[in-house]
């Protein structure tokens, strides 16, 4: 009998997979919400039982759990596992064991910020040379239902979590973009969460990692041979920039003496610097797949960005308005706030514990103003007065999601033209908004309020 912890979109896939199969499944989930329900309605029809309350330990008979990203190692139904000897694994482990004779290579991915960007980049670069590719894994599609697609390659973007469960995965190549804290309360320490991160090398064809990252750096020093990717000029065996040119003298036949371009920076939307770092790394993993230069360039051309990412939103009396919402931690807001030279910083949500002063440190120089919401405004306040006590601040209170026209206005206040108001929180959105995506929404619609009461002036305002 095989248990599958959770009837989330993973666990439901494992699930219906391994009842497809002819396995004996039993789900254990403790919600019994309207969409849980329904989910295990699905699967009685294929055989699954579904037992719902808190799990604490596994029936009778489990010789394998299968458990879902957010479930804690300590949880009590995977330390009694652990302690039966019953082995535990993600459903990423699941579907690597599962794939049938010839399946697609795996192109893997992971890194603390960027990966859903860089997994659908990737995709583009294969699918415009003429290959079939799926972005998959954590990025939408279960992968354990994705092995199963007659596809050419898989792009799997892989989290922390789904790492951590996972022990024989042999991607053909694997990208860590990037590191910095982030889910320190599940893994315990930054050097447990750097060490998960790095078992993505392990048993890869082909190691890709980002030259630029010190930690990365570290963890790709013990595979020789390791390609890294740089936003100088690439040495042997690096992607990276000559000018405004992306390079390859990596998968050249000489690096020490020949070099191939693969795009220009007009190529990468928006050529903010961690974007262009994404697309270095999507065209890394592209090329040990033996995808040609043009297809990259294609690739890139073709690919549209996500919204609520470096998006550009208006341009209102000579301001421009970038709503980035999905910088909800310190690292992705610091990567955005270095793309541009003058700005009216939009920020706050909740900080989940990280500390920001590295942060604003680091962007004072570029900050001519600031406008803080959210639940934990006060401690971005407090940085600010510690390392830009020369830019204006101005918090505007509220939990209520109409708190941001008044955020958009104080910021159109504090900009000049040439400046640009960028919403990057640094924080996570549920203190007020239901998701990050809402949030962007709802700065887009104030922006666009300013824009449209503005043309209403005759451009004066």
């Amino acid at each position: 009998m095989i248990v599958v912890a959770g009837l989330g979109v993973s666990g439901t896939a494992a699930a219906r997979v391994l009842a497809r199969r002819g396995e004996r499944v039993v789900v254990m989930e403790a919600r019994k919400g309207e969409r849980q329900v329904a989910a295990a309605e699905e699967l009685a029809s294929l055989g699954v039982e579904v037992v719902f309350g808190e799990p604490v330990a596994p029936p009778e008979g489990t010789t394998l759990v299968v458990t879902s990203p957010g479930w804690r190692p300590d949880h009590p139904l995977l330390a009694a596992a652990a302690a039966a000897g019953i082995e535990v694994v993600s459903e990423v482990e699941l579907a690597w064991r599962l794939r049938p004779s010839g399946a697609a290579p795996w192109l893997a991915l992971t890194g603390t910020n960027g990966k859903t960007t860089t997994v659908r980049m990737l995709a583009a670069m294969v699918n415009a040379a003429g290959r079939r590719a799926v972005a998959v894994g954590n990025v939408g599609t279960p992968v354990v239902e994705a092995v199963l697609d007659p596809a050419d390659a898989l792009a799997v973007e892989l989290s922390s979590f789904q790492l951590h469960w996972s022990r024989g995965l042999a991607p053909h190549a694997a990208a860590v973009l990037n590191l910095a804290p982030d889910h320190l309360d599940w893994h315990g320490s930054m050097e447990e969460y750097a060490r998960v991160k790095g078992k993505v090398f392990e048993r890869a064809g082909t190691v890709v990692y980002n030259a630029d990252d010190e930690l990365v750096a570290r963890l790709a020093a013990p595979y020789p041979g390791a390609v890294g990717f740089t936003l100088g000029v690439p040495r042997p065996g690096q992607l990276g920039l000559v000018e405004d040119l992306l390079v390859d003298r990596a998968f050249v036949p000489d690096p020490r003496t020949t070099a191939e371009e693969l795009a220009s920076l007009a190529d990468v939307r928006p050529a903010a610097p961690h974007n262009v770092a994404n697309a270095l790394a999507a065209a890394a993993l592209a090329r040990s797949l033996g995808v040609p230069p043009d297809a990259v360039r294609q690739g890139l051309a073709a690919f549209e960005p996500d919204p609520h990412r470096i998006q550009t939103v208006a341009h209102v009396g000579g301001v421009h308005y970038v709503d980035d919402s999905k910088a909800t931690n310190a690292h992705a807001a610091a990567a955005s706030l270095a793309a541009y030279p003058s700005i009216v910083w939009v920020a706050g949500g909740q900080l989940k514990g990280a500390d920001v002063d590295d942060l604003v440190r680091r962007a004072a120089p570029r900050l001519r103003g600031a406008v803080l919401l959210g639940a934990d405004r006060e401690l971005i306040r407090q940085a600010l007065a510690r390392h830009a006590s020369n830019v204006p601040v101005v918090e505007v209170p509220g939990q209520d999601t109409g708190v941001m026209d008044r955020v958009v206005m104080e910021a159109a206040r504090l900009a000049e033209p040439g400046d640009t108001v960028l919403l990057a929180p640094a924080g996570a959105s549920l203190d007020m908004f239901e998701n990050y995506g809402a949030r962007g929404e709802a700065f887009a619609r104030a922006v666009r309020r300013l824009a449209d009461a503005d043309a209403g002036r005759g451009g004066q305002g």
